[in-house]
């Protein structure tokens, strides 16, 4: 049961959030219990909402930026956003399932993509405190310094949303994925 309560539609949340659940519902055509649960407090959201909305304007490409997601939500047992990052994994950025599951083991089948990951779990695991040796792999892989600022944003922003969730218990809204059942 959630410990913070969701707002049960757009009009009963606070006056101030309401345009920005309007912005999310005419992106995403609903608006999910996670985004009405953080309007509880309109500045969390909109920091929220600002963060995710440069960070997609960013160089990492959507793929990446979901496994990334899948791969963070596994290692702090977040299945809320396990369940909402699979479902976009899969629907938006055409995951194959085996792909997901690769990404909740902190890797990818695809190579460069791997190098993201892989850096992204331990910058999760060591709470940034990575190696020269984590650096020059990521590097070697091919990406540049302000890539790498952005794999470090994404788990930062990931670990938010994974923290709130777990705090809220938000209700999951998506097909379920539970933490720590990857094949």
């Amino acid at each position: 049961m959630p410990r913070i309560a969701t707002p049960s539609s757009i009009a009963a949340a606070p006056a101030a959030a309401q345009p920005m659940l309007q912005a999310v519902e005419k992106q995403l055509g609903v608006v999910p219990n996670l985004f009405r649960m953080v309007a509880n407090s309109p500045a969390a959201l909109e920091g929220y909402l600002g963060m995710s909305g440069a960070l997609a304007k960013g160089r990492l490409p959507a793929p990446t930026r979901e496994r990334i997601a899948l791969a963070v939500a596994e290692i702090n047992g977040c299945s809320y956003c396990l369940s909402a990052h699979s479902y976009l994994g899969k629907n938006l950025a055409k995951l194959d399932d085996a792909e997901m599951i690769a990404n909740r083991h902190g890797g990818s089948t695809d190579p460069k993509a791997a190098a993201a990951v892989r850096f992204a779990a331990k910058v999760a695991q060591s709470r940034g405190h990575v190696g020269d040796e984590d650096l020059a792999a990521v590097r070697l892989a091919g990406y540049d310094d302000g890539q790498i600022i952005e794999i470090v944003q994404h788990v930062a922003l990931n670990v938010w949303t994974n923290y709130i969730n777990e705090v809220a218990r938000t209700e999951i809204d998506f097909p379920v994925v539970s933490a720590r059942d990857a094949a």
